[in-house]
């Protein structure tokens, strides 16, 4: 698979799942959007990734900060979601769900904003309360206020995407290693 059809791949898969998560979520069928990003990670630690191990603790690294962070956001009462919480005051399973979705984009369709901090802050800042924005439209989150959610999230956001670039440049799965590389020159 060449580097443009992984890019296009990984990007579609992650509107698919992130379409799924939110759909679901907002029509009382959670699991439909962990179902679908259950596919997609298997999909890319399977065929995309060629060092699985440190793709999968990427994913799971971002799912904890998912959890710690959409839950706070719940804890404070800014945001609350229709379905699929399993602990009272928490994310629901399905917004974790699309935090890993989200990071098996880190390394292949965001790849591009690795060391480059300040843009990994404005494309955060700017993109995740657009995402949190189509997700209340589409009825899957709603918030106690719109402009405190949504200025939470950008800040959030904003400190998040960096910090999550640091992560996949650490933990890139998808980059070969020198082994791999010898290995391919001589076979």
């Amino acid at each position: 698979m060449n580097i443009d059809s992984r890019f296009l791949i990984n990007l579609v898969a992650f509107q698919i799942g992130w379409f799924a998560c939110v759909w679901g979520g907002a029509n009382q069928a959670p699991a439909l959007g962990a179902i679908a990003v259950a596919v997609i990670v298997a999909i890319h630690l399977t065929y995309t990734a060629r060092r699985p191990g440190p793709e999968l603790t990427l994913i799971l690294v971002a799912a904890a900060i998912g959890i710690v962070w959409d839950s706070a956001l719940v804890a404070f009462g800014w945001l609350s979601y229709p379905s699929g919480t399993v602990v009272a005051g928490t994310a629901p399973y399905w917004i974790v769900a699309m935090w890993m979705s989200f990071a098996t984009t880190l390394n292949v369709s965001l790849g591009w904003l690795k060391k480059r901090y300040l843009l990994a802050a404005v494309f955060g800042g700017l993109g995740g309360p657009m995402a949190y924005y189509a997700g209340f439209k589409l009825g899957g989150v709603q918030f106690s206020s719109i402009t405190l959610g949504l200025a939470a999230q950008a800040a959030g956001w904003a400190i998040m995407m960096p910090l999550l670039t640091i992560l996949a440049e650490r933990l890139n799965g998808m980059r070969p290693t020198a082994l791999m590389l010898a290995a391919e020159e001589q076979g």
